[in-house]
């Protein structure tokens, strides 16, 4: 599957002005669709575009944290809401959650003490702790969205604990090997794009240090490149069950806390960025390091993506965050996703589920259940845009609600002495094949 070659045009041309107009040595985007990367595009000299070149991806390093956090929920080792003291005692800012710290919802201040943003070397987690003060908690939880990397360090800290091993070690045995992501490294390896900071009156450009940031690496150490930034936002969009449940994925996309309280533009999950733009919401995260700026916007519900780097820090017209939500918002709009095609069920439904189909009345409005996909699926006829209910059996006469208005909830099936089913009541709620009928 490629892009229509006007959308393609587009593309270049947008990529190519925004090359020329931010002063880039290199920028480079790519749009990824279904899984797969679809269109490549690059402007600049230096180095010359190239899918497999690696730049260094920043803060979208934080996402793959979040996602090991959550793998290790999933496997018990560890609940959203413990406090960071009980993985890490002694903490002087140990009363913050985890679930906080992943959302920057813990008032943490932005960095650790130290001056390593400033193109120095970081220090081992020890030293980091152990230069943590009680005033470094600006605000008091959920006060306010308050970015933070120092909570990213901590959040690393918290996954060695946790499985004895370093944060590098458990990032590829647990993301980079089973995703293939191999190009994707804690150092830069070859081929690799220098970065630069462009002289703002000289246009020349100085090459900037790649330093180790220890620590702190859980924030932003990593390097990959467009074609595992692809892969990247393809799992983000549909993540392997194996390697990630798609709920818990899910779950990391509900907003923690709104960044942006005018508009609610922008918010934040458990690990991801969230970016409305019109109806639409987008999940990622934006990435700097001195001499680099890395970008990731994936539409979940189409999945369709674009990645994008650049080898300067800053882009003098604009953040490359924002060029790559508007190409994701050109592709979509221009090449909607088609819908997924009708599959006949394999199987009829189950004697227990078949006699619950058909139409259902509440209150004069009417509902049609029907199966689908092993679930039973209820849709609003007088609202057909709005979510379908959908619901998996629990028990004898009972369902759990899967989607909508009623996730959570119980579907409980009344019968009349005969056993026919005369009421479903969800959530008290009670639904009766009679629109003149009381339960």
């Amino acid at each position: 599957m490629s892009l229509l070659p006007e959308t393609a045009r587009r593309i270049d041309s947008t990529v190519a002005r925004a090359q020329a107009d931010g002063r880039a040595p290199s920028l480079i985007m790519a749009v990824v669709r279904n899984g797969a990367m679809v269109h490549f595009a690059g402007a600049g000299e230096e180095p010359a575009p190239d899918p497999h070149r690696q730049y260094r991806i920043g803060s979208i390093s934080k996402t793959m944290t979040a996602v090991l956090l959550m793998q290790l929920r999933d496997e018990g080792r560890v609940a959203l809401d413990d406090p960071l003291d009980r993985h890490l005692p002694g903490t002087p800012v140990g009363t913050v959650t985890l679930r906080q710290l992943l959302g920057h919802a813990s008032g943490l201040q932005r960095e650790p003490e130290g001056d390593w943003w400033e193109r120095s070397a970081g220090t081992d987690l020890d030293t980091l702790l152990g230069n943590l003060t009680a005033d470094k908690l600006a605000y008091p939880p959920h006060r306010t969205y308050h970015y933070s990397n120092l909570a990213y360090g901590l959040l690393g800290g918290v996954v060695e604990r946790i499985t004895g091993k370093p944060w590098a070690t458990v990032l590829g045995e647990r993301l980079l090997e089973p995703l293939g992501l191999h190009r994707t490294t804690y150092h830069p390896t070859e081929p690799f794009a220098r970065g630069y900071v462009v002289h703002p009156w000289h246009e020349t450009l100085r090459e900037e240090p790649r330093t180790d940031t220890g620590a702190m690496a859980p924030a932003g150490q990593l390097w990959s490149t467009t074609a595992d930034l692809a892969r990247w936002a393809a799992f983000l969009a549909e993540p392997d069950p194996a390697v990630l449940a798609p709920a818990t994925l899910t779950e990391m996309t509900a907003p923690v806390v709104i960044s942006d309280l005018d508009s609610w533009t922008s918010g934040h999950g458990l690990g991801v960025e969230l970016y409305r733009t019109g109806d639409r919401v987008y999940v990622g995260h934006g990435g700097s390091m001195p001499g680099y700026l890395a970008a990731l916007a994936v539409h979940r519900p189409s999945r369709t993506a674009v990645v994008g780097y650049a080898n300067a820090y800053g882009l003098r017209t604009g953040s490359l965050g924002g060029l790559a939500q508007d190409l994701l918002t050109m592709v979509l709009d221009t090449e909607p996703e088609p819908p997924r095609p009708w599959r006949a069920n394999t199987a009829p439904p189950p004697a227990e589920a078949a006699e619950l189909t058909g139409r259902w009345w509440w209150m004069g409005r009417e509902v049609q259940a029907a199966w689908r996909d092993g679930e039973l699926v209820l849709s609003r006829i007088e609202q057909p845009a709005a979510t379908a209910w959908r619901f998996t059996p629990e028990d004898t006469d009972r369902w759990r609600g899967r989607s909508g208005s009623n996730d959570g909830e119980i579907l409980a099936v009344r019968r009349d002495a005969d056993g026919t089913p005369r009421a479903l009541d969800i959530a008290t709620f009670v639904f009766t094949r009679d629109p003149d009928r009381l339960a």
